[in-house]
């Protein structure tokens, strides 16, 4: 049995989920931290009334936060936008208090973040240095990042910055059913730079990150660029549908709300994952259609 810990929040997701599969299946402890009460002992229960107890992360290899309300729950409105924003900075701001409680004690934090931080940049190669971009998402993003970092005083940060997950429980849940009833098409233009990892790299690429010395912002990302018009076109062709209606950006943004449709359908965002390859990272799934056919596969 593997003796290393660690220590998941937001485990219920689709992420966590399959990041604590991972690991318990090579015999590696995992601890999560849930807002109920705990129904074992590998469940710690938090985010109730006060600080976060250190003691809970002594010992641990590193913590992975991956808290926030899903961003596929459409539309953004105000109230959602709050939700959005609380849901990411107050789990982010507890842990980091714990850690930094710790000092040199404290495990590593691998904070989740989103490729999003780039906003809508056209034409840009955005690597782990590039600015951030100017939509909601990348603002909160910033705001998530920033909160995560505080704990870099006394330990080792790795910001995740996901792109969107070609998977049917993510952002292909509601793309194969509207492709498969003959809807799907080009969103905006189609021509905007997707950003995208298959789910078995997005999990294998953390446990990368957790082995590694990789601090600060990391690009977790395919490392082939994509087009929103491609990966629906593919989506179209391995599910023997057509690609012919278009969803113009005007619709997009009437329907979704401007912060949402600008955020993570319209945004042309070409982010490469600099970090992980130099790291020696290799991808299982190297281009979307790669992550496509397993996705359905």
């Amino acid at each position: 049995m593997n003796d290393s810990r660690i220590v998941i929040s937001g485990a219920s997701g689709l992420i966590g989920g399959e990041l604590t599969r991972s690991l318990r299946a090579d015999g590696i402890r995992v601890v999560h931290l849930v807002r109920r009460p705990a129904r074992s002992g590998d469940e710690v229960e938090w985010l109730t009334d006060g600080p976060l107890d250190p003691d809970v992360l002594a010992g641990a290899t590193a913590v992975v936060n991956l808290n926030g309300a899903s961003i596929g729950r459409l539309p953004w409105g105000a109230r959602y936008r709050r939700t959005l924003r609380q849901s990411r900075l107050q789990p982010t701001s507890v842990l980091a208090d714990a850690l930094l409680a710790m000092n040199s004690d404290a495990p590593a934090l691998l904070s989740a973040s989103a490729v999003g931080y780039y906003g809508d940049q056209p034409g840009v190669r955005l690597d782990e240095t590039a600015a951030p971009g100017e939509t909601f998402l990348a603002e909160l993003c910033v705001e998530w990042e920033r909160e995560a970092m505080r704990a870099a005083a006394v330990t080792r940060v790795a910001l995740l910055r996901t792109a969107p997950i070609l998977h049917p429980d993510a952002v292909l849940k509601p793309m194969i059913p509207l492709t498969r009833f003959g809807l799907g098409g080009p969103l905006g233009s189609g021509r905007q730079v997707w950003p995208w990892i298959s789910l078995d790299d997005e999990v294998r690429a953390i446990r990368h990150v957790i082995d590694s010395d990789v601090h600060g912002p990391v690009n977790l990302t395919g490392p082939h660029r994509a087009t929103a018009g491609g990966i629906g076109r593919t989506l179209a062709s391995l599910l023997h549908r057509p690609y012919l209606i278009p969803a113009p950006a005007w619709a997009l943004r009437l329907g979704l709300g401007r912060a949402a449709a600008d955020s993570l359908l319209l945004a042309d965002a070409d982010a490469v994952p600099d970090a992980l390859s130099r790291s020696g990272f290799a991808f299982r799934h190297p281009t979307a259609p790669d992550a496509l056919a397993a996705a359905l596969d």
